[in-house]
């Protein structure tokens, strides 16, 4: 058994033999209802989001996790150690059927730069214990930060071993860029099962939600440390955004109000599932995601949407190519994400710039001219105004952390890609994927690699990108794992790069 599983299995022995600790009256009404774990997120100097969902019988058609059609009370606390021999912060919640008997506490009044513990009381049950951390305070770097990063979790395509492995390292942060959950319908010949047909309504994806995260693995991610997350396509529908106005609908089967209805009970399920705070809950089909955390004068994290906003209007029905796409007009985030985004990097409140977003950044040639709409190849002229909007801001460190590809990729950012001999301005890192497209494999070729100099590193193996933030570096791990079709493979270094303060692109250590 390793430290980390001994640790995860003191805390719910400590859990059990403390249960008569939190307020309230027991009873044995409810059957355990915490089967889908614990999580924070959105960490500030003084306090953090906690999460549950309350589940008796996760897998139900309904997507209610066999709860009663009522409100239940939850007790949580928040303490500095794991035994909760010192609980800071207390209170209570209601869940609501309604609500899928989702939680969302925003915990404020905590000490900066701070680790803690937390956990929750329902009707006489305690969930298992989680660890979480605030971020430092406004005006102080802090300690070096360990940060790790991932996308892309189809669950039929393989076991979750990248979320434990990202578990053991026990980081200060992780950050999820988007492919949570998967919609498609049960594919029998892989090697594990969605639970029926691909996800349309709002019982569909609470249930697909209950699937995955039943799934301990991750569920000891998501107690491991607090999380940033941002949706891509999957959590509504494969390649949504990919059409000549961002919302319409790709397939033709639904009408713009069912397309409509189907983003609203998407966003609807995503938020419900997530540590995310109050504002980003959705109206209607529309959620409010892109958003800044700071971490103290160390690092500011930009995380942004790039399915919701796009404005693809030059190019007609198509959607992976698009015969017009240096428009000048064109944007992949939206030209009011586009100014947001300058706007705070030009505030510079951090050594690090640190760009969470969904799709590759770098110009990725492959001796086709049309560009790519489902990456910022098929939005140059957005790119363009990004990159060099950070440069006439004297960014000094900015770093866009990609997912969506399944792949691993270190790039080196120009202005000008078609020239070799062009100062890198920036450093893109895309993770690969959790488990999406199955078992990896160990070739390291860069695909058109001739065409291609400023990309540096090219992995098919499942896995994420580990970091460690530092006043004057920041150390890269490409972290990979060979198969995800058992259970329990190891994890490995595959590459290691740094990049210093002050000097962006991609150095050996």
């Amino acid at each position: 058994m390793t430290k980390f599983n001994r640790r995860i299995f003191v805390f719910g022995s400590v859990a059990a033999a403390g249960a008569l600790t939190l307020n309230g009256n027991a009873s044995a009404a409810l059957a355990f209802p915490f089967t889908l774990g614990v999580a924070s997120g959105d960490p500030l100097p003084d306090g953090v989001v906690l999460w549950t969902r309350l589940a008796t019988a996760p897998l139900n058609g309904d997507g209610h996790g066999g709860m009663p059609n009522q409100a239940v009370d939850v007790d949580w606390q928040v303490a500095t150690d794991e035994v909760f021999s010192n609980v800071v912060q207390s209170g209570k919640v209601t869940a609501y059927y309604a609500d899928a008997h989702s939680v969302h506490v925003e915990v404020n009044g905590l000490q900066p730069d701070y680790e803690y513990y937390y956990r929750f009381r329902a009707d006489g049950h305690l969930s298992p214990v989680g660890r979480t951390r605030t971020a430092p305070a406004l005006d102080v770097v802090g300690r070096d930060l360990l940060m790790a990063f991932t996308s892309c979790a189809h669950f039929e395509d393989g076991y979750y071993t990248v979320y434990r492995r990202m578990a053991e390292e026990r980081p200060d942060l992780i950050l999820h860029l988007g492919d949570y959950i998967y919609e498609g319908g049960a594919r029998t010949t892989e090697v594990r099962q969605h639970l029926g047909k691909e996800i349309v309504e709002l019982d569909d994806y609470r249930r697909r939600y209950a699937q995955y995260k039943a799934d301990p693995d991750l569920q000891a991610a998501h107690a491991a440390a607090p999380w940033l997350v941002v949706p891509d396509d999957h959590e509504v529908e494969n390649n949504y955004a990919n059409m000549k106005r961002a919302g319409d609908k790709p397939a033709p089967e639904l009408t713009p109000a069912q397309w409509k209805q189907r983003r609203t009970d998407a966003y609807r399920a995503y938020y419900e599932n997530m540590p995310l705070r109050g504002p980003a809950k959705p109206n209607g089909a529309d959620i409010l995601l892109y958003r800044r955390v700071r971490w103290g004068r160390l690092a500011t994290f930009h995380m942004l949407d790039t399915r919701q906003y796009r404005d693809d209007q030059a190019c007609g029905d198509g959607w992976k190519y698009c015969p017009d796409a240096g428009a000048p007009g064109r944007s992949l985030p939206g030209l009011a994400q586009e100014n947001w985004l300058l706007d705070g990097l030009a505030q510079r409140t951090g050594i690090w710039d640190l760009i969470g977003q969904q799709v590759f950044f770098a110009r990725q040639a492959d001796g086709n001219d049309a560009g790519n709409m489902d990456a910022w190849d098929g939005y140059p002229a957005s790119r363009d105004r990004i990159q060099k909007g950070w440069v006439q801001r004297g960014v000094r460190n900015p770093v866009v952390l990609t997912g969506d590809v399944h792949r691993a990729w270190a790039n080196e950012l120009k202005i000008d890609f078609t020239n070799p001999g062009a100062p890198v301005i920036g450093t893109e890192l895309v993770t690969s994927s959790v488990s999406s497209g199955g078992d990896g494999s160990d070739s390291t070729a860069i695909p058109y690699g001739a065409l291609n100099p400023h990309l540096k590193f090219h992995s098919q193996h499942r896995g994420y990108v580990r970091t460690r933030l530092s006043q004057t570096k920041m150390d890269i791990d490409f972290r990979v794992v060979p198969k995800v079709s058992v259970r329990g493979a190891a994890a490995r270094t595959q590459r290691s790069f740094l990049i210093e303060e002050g000097r962006p692109g991609l150095q050996n250590p």
